[in-house]
């Protein structure tokens, strides 16, 4: 559940290349305070995927809400159909 939790998060992932094309900058907008940046797209992606990574052991460790997985809802409705 928490891969699948890392990769529909991954996914709403928004770059965009700052300091006059020199480095790219990429955010999950819905998760707050989850951001990188990085010389390359590719090392962007890995450092989201780190601090969404250390984003989501914090809320866990803490019990803090998470948002809901849009995959889990669309299994729960499969199954009332």
């Amino acid at each position: 559940m928490i891969l699948e939790y890392l990769l529909e998060q991954i996914q709403k992932a928004r770059y965009e290349l700052i300091d006059e094309g020199k480095r790219y900058y990429g955010e999950i907008p819905e998760l707050r305070g989850v951001w990188a940046t990085g010389k390359s797209l590719e090392e962007c992606r890995a450092n989201l995927l780190e601090t969404l990574e250390a984003w989501l052991t914090i809320r866990l460790k803490k019990n803090l809400a998470l948002p809901k997985l849009k995959s889990r809802e669309r299994k729960k409705i499969a199954m009332y159909v």
